[in-house]
């Protein structure tokens, strides 16, 4: 199993891009393409997808995205390109209010899912996943320039949890160079969206 890959974009599109690592592209699809910028270095996590016809690389911006897409598709019925598209157009924190909730009016405007799906979803999951033990980051925090581990620390500081600061760090990693403050107005402008 490929856990996560880091390198540079090397080409995205509006659903996958292909990750240069090593002399070879990782093509995957990933949901959040409008965050990313071609020749950025990135960390991304993946799930390898196998079927008797098909082998599917999936990456995620955080490790707890990529757990809360395994739960998804642990959901009897629910494959993982829906999965996918449920965190593309709906985002992590939508996707776990919906379930947490029991909305099943909010999972039902996501794609691809209908009225079964969604009380399917609710029934499988209400409960177990903010309970569930976050596992920490691949990547840790001292493999950033310290100025991003600084502001990352006061985020958390701050009451943004974990999970949250994965794609703010890959944010924060596109300009090199800045002070604690300046990531810092980064991470913060970043989460208000």
């Amino acid at each position: 199993m490929i856990a996560f890959i880091r390198g540079k974009i090397a080409a995205y599109g509006t659903d996958w891009l292909i990750i240069e690592n090593n002399g070879m592209g990782w093509q995957m699809a990933y949901p959040h393409t409008e965050n990313v910028r071609l020749g950025s270095e990135v960390s991304v996590y993946t799930y390898m997808h196998v079927t008797e016809n098909d082998v599917s690389l999936f990456g995620f911006e955080s490790q707890e995205e990529k757990e809360l897409f395994l739960r998804l598709i642990s959901v009897k019925g629910l494959g993982p390109r829906t999965a996918m598209n449920m965190l593309a157009h709906s985002g992590y924190n939508t996707v776990i209010k919906a379930i947490e909730e029991g909305n099943v009016a909010a999972l039902k405007k996501m794609p691809g899912i209908g009225a079964k799906s969604a009380s399917q979803i609710v029934l499988d999951l209400k409960g177990k996943l903010v309970a569930a033990p976050v596992k920490p980051s691949a990547a840790p925090a001292q493999s950033y320039p310290p100025e991003i581990a600084d502001a990352l620390e006061g985020l958390k500081n701050l009451g943004y949890k974990p999970g949250e600061l994965g794609p703010v760090a890959s944010k924060m990693l596109e300009s090199p160079g800045l002070t604690t403050a300046e990531y810092l107005r980064i991470g913060l402008k970043f989460l208000s969206r």
